[in-house]
């Protein structure tokens, strides 16, 4: 039984998650427009799994975690469809309709994870708790829902395809956290031996480098025929910059942000894990004004506070 101050590390490690998340988020979008979305997915796990091999041989003294075969099957498929294909997915709905709207969608993900959660783990939500994921959600839907004007000059093209995409990455991210539950051992291992989420973060992005695999022949393949018709690509504007922006969204985001995404999947049930790991949009307002000049408009802000109110519920009631 978790003591009053341990049910926190859960909300806590989600609301961290979120953070490194929204760096990422920009990060990545920078680095996207520069050399590609497939190139950034591919160089962001390598960079990953290198820095998470390290701090596993510093934590637990070895290189390899000690996994059971069905732990490595449900962490192997994690990493497959929440970190290769999801992400894939996400990242090229970046490009097309811009973090904004594909964050936007992305809100869906906690009702992807508390229905995954309650099929394959039969964890309920009380009443408050359900409560606190509809104020978040809502909150942080209404923060992203009214799109700049000039958003549509910049992500005019491809925008069906966008939005198909992201409610793909919802899916997969949701699906990712669970098969990453059972993974360390949620649902059919004993507390005492289950896999930590430090451990289980490395697996699954070796994992997900495998997943990356056909992506890039299938992307190379493309570029071939591009190339072959003459059609140069819209990015590479600036290689080195991209590189560099991969490298830190790399360390914010697969590197601690899904460490700590596990370790709120540990702590906390799916749906509240899954909510407070999607504050993103939240989070990212002062960058917006920073960064892309634009105005947080008196909407933003009353939503911005009614996620923090569900975030709150769910911090009190986080099971």
């Amino acid at each position: 039984m978790l003591g009053a101050p341990d049910i926190y590390v859960g909300p806590a490690a989600g609301v961290a998650t979120s953070a490194l998340w929204t760096a990422t988020s920009l990060l990545f979008t920078a680095a996207g427009r520069r050399i590609g979305p497939t190139a950034v997915n591919a160089a962001r796990i390598a960079l990953a799994i290198v820095l998470l091999g390290l701090t596993h041989r510093l934590l637990a003294g070895a290189w390899v975690p000690d996994v059971l075969p069905r732990q490595v099957v449900f962490l192997a498929l994690s990493g497959v469809v929440g970190l290769a294909i999801g992400d894939q997915a996400l990242f090229t709905a970046f490009v097309h309709i811009g973090p904004r709207l594909a964050m936007l969608i992305m809100t869906t993900a906690p009702l992807f994870a508390a229905f995954f959660g309650w099929l394959a783990l039969g964890e309920t939500l009380q009443g408050v708790a359900w409560l606190g994921i509809a104020l978040t959600i809502g909150g942080v839907g209404w923060v992203v829902l009214e799109r700049p004007r000039a958003e549509t000059v910049v992500y005019g093209s491809h925008r069906a395809r966008g939005v198909f995409l992201a409610f793909v990455a919802a899916a997969c991210q949701a699906g990712g956290l669970l098969l990453s539950k059972q993974g360390m051992g949620h649902g059919w291992l004993p507390d005492a031996q289950h896999l930590t989420p430090q451990a289980a973060t490395l697996v699954r992005m070796v994992f997900a480098a495998v997943g990356m695999l056909p992506i890039l022949a299938l992307h190379r393949l493309r570029e071939q025929k591009r190339r072959a018709a003459g059609i140069q690509p819209t990015h590479r504007r600036s290689v080195g910059a991209g590189l560099a922006f991969t490298a830190f969204g790399a360390v914010a985001g697969p590197f601690l942000g899904v460490w700590m995404s596990l370790v709120a999947a540990d702590r906390a049930a799916l749906g509240v894990a899954q909510t407070l790991c999607s504050l993103t949009p939240v989070f990212i307002l002062p960058f917006t004004v920073l960064i892309h000049k634009e105005r947080v408009s008196s909407r933003a802000a009353v939503g911005a506070l009614i996620a923090v109110a569900g975030v709150t519920l769910l911090f009190f009631n986080p099971t």
